[in-house]
């Protein structure tokens, strides 16, 4: 989420003259005082059939609790038949913006001629963030967001929440207002840590006024009765792999899995979204994007009987956007 620092300055006419609260949100929810309580979630997808066996499995085998769905992807048929037969899957939109892989590529969910500022040469989405801001404006990726969600819906999924594929959605203010809007008006949780951001303030290196805002915005979230993060682990993608080059997967495990442990103890108490993206081995992925290690790694990790344990010992616990949007419909 390199881009939530971005806009944090300029939203001041966006978040108005609304307070925030000391209270975390996870208490503000119902769960125990002091307790932290993780939505694990595995971004990306439909991307592909191993981002969507990673996905299954690392929930389905594992202590993953959550996930989000690039709608704009060629393996999103796959995975939605997969959802209508277990119902209750945790699984949102990863609002996508962007096509970032050179030989791998999709277009908009809106078509061309609705948001031409969305679409590069090859017919596809921007490779990078910096290529939309400079060619896309507020009223086309509202329009893509609508018909993503347009798309899910259509298909028989419902979302429990919106995030942002590569945090496009928070590289502008303009950007963010609508992403949020949508999320407000639909009634559809959104990602955005709006609590105490513990984790948030030291990747992000914010400042006290920065921080203040997020916690206002997260007001404005709730007081739209919908349920806040209080912040949000996003370091897992940096981690690349054992410092002594072995590839083998005990080894990748052991080091995506010391990881996890030791990014879990900084979490402070209240509700924390951690983000990472799993998938299973094939010869093919690798063709798609030399990141397989570390999202390999992630997959290996979330099905490491040590990870369990951990979780368990630490008296930790798991929850689910859903289950956090039924809770905040209880909360006057």
């Amino acid at each position: 989420m390199k881009q939530l620092s971005i806009f944090l300055f300029i939203l001041f006419p966006f978040i108005g003259n609304a307070q925030p609260s000391e209270q975390t949100y996870a208490e503000k929810l119902g769960y125990p005082k002091g307790k932290k309580v993780l939505i694990i979630h595995v971004d990306d997808v439909g991307m592909s059939y191993e981002s969507n066996q990673g996905a299954i499995k690392a929930i389905k085998d594992g202590v993953a609790n959550s996930l989000s769905v690039m709608m704009p992807c060629g393996w999103v048929p796959g995975f939605v038949h997969y959802l209508k037969e277990n119902k209750e899957l945790d699984a949102g939109l990863h609002l996508t913006m962007t096509s970032e892989w050179k030989d791998y590529r999709w277009g908009p969910i809106a078509g061309k001629n609705q948001v031409k500022g969305m679409v590069d040469p090859e017919g596809a989405m921007w490779r990078g963030v910096a290529d939309v801001v400079k060619n896309a404006t507020p009223d086309e990726i509202e329009t893509e967001i609508r018909a993503q969600l347009d798309r899910a819906r259509t298909m028989g999924f419902e979302p429990t929440h919106l995030d942002s594929h590569m945090g496009t959605l928070f590289a502008t203010t303009e950007f963010l207002q609508r992403y949020l809007k949508v999320g407000m008006q639909e009634k559809i949780p959104v990602m955005f840590p709006g609590g105490h951001n513990t984790v948030v303030q030291s990747q992000e290196k914010m400042i006290a006024d920065q921080l203040a805002m997020t916690k206002v915005v997260g007001k404005q979230l709730w007081d739209a009765g919908l349920p806040v993060l209080d912040d949000l682990e996003n370091s897992s993608y940096s981690w690349k792999g054992p410092e002594s080059g072995d590839k083998s997967e005990k080894a990748l495990q052991k080091y995506k899995t010391e990881k996890y442990i030791n990014a879990i103890k900084n979490i402070k108490p209240g509700l924390t979204m951690v983000i990472m993206h799993c998938t299973i081995h094939t010869e093919v992925f690798p063709v798609i994007t030399d990141s397989y290690p570390t999202r390999e790694g992630d997959f290996l990790a979330m099905i490491d009987p040590e990870l369990r344990k951990y979780i368990e010992k630490e008296g930790i616990i798991l929850t689910t956007w859903r289950e956090a949007m039924r809770r905040r419909g209880s909360v006057k």
